[in-house]
């Protein structure tokens, strides 16, 4: 597994990361509790040093599932990795988001128990909609949590893009954030004008959703059935069928020689764009993670090649 540098936070990190929605929610259907400590241990395994989890990332009697098992599922290892988590929202108040002083503090001491650690590597506001839900509080009492050490970096996991990405360059800037979360793949490539500032201003980039919720798995066809509840359960027949026919244009373009598989060819997509720090997996198994980690291992695609696919795209498909 290769490394980059997390700009200027200074860690190096692995280029791929395990993000771990999944290990807390049924979003993407069950995991059993002992699968998910074989992924987490699998994963360091693979070399991967990254994980990202959330205090939503739970069920609506119960927060922070997912911290939990990571927490349990890293044991003694908790040591050798790099953890990143939120604030802002729970699974069980997601709305409105509150990013106050009360919130990140009440927010980052019960990630710390759940996950077992003293301390945070990142911490991100999670997906607020709008400067207004901000108060002018909650940077003060942030940086209390970094003079503790129970905080060690910052950053902004963007969602509303058009009306956040304004705030987000403006931390960057002014040095209140080290890093962004930002959802990209082939599927949707509208938080790159960002990426590029935070790449010419040495913050970090976290790439998230890279399979655009499974439809560059491979696996989805035109006449595939979602379960009731899942995130893709709410397209309609004719957008499952144009996620599906566009993928398939991808394959002609993305596959072949080294690269055998559509998830390989996603992932190396999006380490290739310029500005990324890592690419989040939302594996939930060893076998399905084995696609982002090969990634990491071949050879960056040719420039032609990348151009021919930004002419392919003519559109960016809403993200989760």
């Amino acid at each position: 597994m290769k490394t980059r540098k997390l700009g200027r936070t200074g860690l190096q990190v692995s280029e791929i990361g395990l993000g771990t929605w999944a290990l807390g929610s049924s979003v993407y259907g069950d995991v059993e509790r002992s699968a998910s400590e074989t992924l987490i241990q699998g994963s360091i395994d693979k070399g991967i040093n990254f994980f990202d989890t959330a205090p939503l990332y739970g069920s609506k009697t119960e927060d922070g599932i997912a911290e939990t098992v990571l927490g349990a599922g890293l044991g003694a290892r908790k040591d050798e990795v790099i953890i990143s988590t939120k604030f802002g929202r729970t699974a069980t108040d997601v709305m409105p988001g509150r990013f106050t002083a009360k919130e990140a503090r009440q927010s980052c001491e019960a990630s710390l128990r759940r996950l077992g650690r003293s301390y945070i590597d990142l911490l991100f506001f999670h997906s607020p909609f709008g400067p207004e839900e901000i108060e002018d509080d909650v940077w003060a009492e942030l940086d209390k949590l970094q003079a503790e050490g129970k905080v060690r970096s910052l950053g902004h996991s963007v969602s509303m893009y058009e009306d956040t990405r304004d705030m987000s360059a403006d931390w960057m800037r002014d040095r209140k954030i080290d890093a962004i979360q930002v959802v990209l793949s082939p599927f949707n490539r509208e938080t790159r004008p960002l990426i590029d500032i935070a790449r010419h201003l040495d913050c970090g980039v976290v790439a998230r959703e890279c399979m655009a919720n499974g439809f560059l798995s491979g696996a989805i066809r035109r006449d595939t059935v979602f379960p009731q509840g899942s995130l893709n359960a709410r397209y309609s027949r004719e957008e499952i069928g144009e996620r599906v026919d566009y993928a398939e244009s991808l394959k002609g373009l993305l596959l072949g020689g080294a690269v055998k598989t559509l998830p390989e060819a996603t992932y190396r997509w999006v380490l290739d764009q310029p500005g990324v720090s890592l690419a989040l997996s939302g594996a939930k198994s060893l076998a399905e993670l084995e696609d982002s980690v090969r990634a990491s291992q071949l050879e960056p695609y040719s420039s032609a090649v990348l151009e021919r696919g930004e002419a392919l795209h003519t559109q960016d498909f809403c993200p989760a």
